[in-house]
């Protein structure tokens, strides 16, 4: 079962089937569905939407923590502004990808750096050592979000999905908020500058 993880804005929890109107403006926006990875069809209709829910339920009480995936949730008003996961990689499972997918009305508000702290420290104290994200070449604004939050670039691959993918590596020294900020990576934010 997934667990809740509160942060300073968001609350990232379980979703629910209710959640189908909120999930849709999400997923079943062109700009989100196109850079999903593994490719995903942009989300039609309400019941569609309610049924891949479903499926997010049913696949994440087979999960064990850290893995996991959430309905972002604004703590101020309750409104879901986007989903999250905590998944592991094909082919072989060893690695953990952090992603997060927020409603085009949510973005370019800190929520994408907010979020992968939240994953990630939740991955770090389960014990995971490093996370991954997984970027689609052009999408130039994901790959500066994830660069600009800490994350280091390592490569493409075609590996995971096969789909030519830039790979983003987070480590849990790169999160550690008592080091000195010089050696923090570039673009690493603080608690409150978010």
């Amino acid at each position: 079962m997934t667990d809740t993880l509160p942060s300073d804005r968001l609350t990232l929890r379980p979703w629910r089937v209710e959640d189908a109107p909120a999930a849709l403006e999400v997923y079943g926006h062109p700009e989100v569905a196109r850079w999903l990875s593994p490719a995903m069809d942009r989300v039609c209709d309400l019941a569609t939407m309610r049924v891949l829910i479903q499926q997010w339920i049913a696949e994440d009480a087979r999960l064990a923590a850290p893995a996991g995936r959430w309905a972002i949730e604004s703590t101020a008003d309750r409104h879901v502004i986007g989903g999250a996961v905590l998944l592991p990689l094909p082919p072989g499972d060893e690695d953990l990808e952090i992603g997060w997918h927020l409603a085009p009305s949510a973005m370019g508000n800190g929520y994408a750096g907010e979020t992968m702290f939240t994953l990630a420290s939740w991955a770090f104290h389960h014990d995971a050592h490093e996370v991954f994200a997984v970027v689609r070449q052009e999408n130039t604004e994901t790959a500066a979000a994830v660069r600009q939050n800490g994350m280091q670039w390592v490569g493409e691959t075609t590996k995971y999905f096969g789909l030519e993918l830039q790979v983003f590596r987070l480590r849990r020294a790169d999160l550690d908020r008592s080091a000195p900020t010089t050696q923090r990576p570039p673009g690493h934010q603080t608690a409150g500058a978010r």
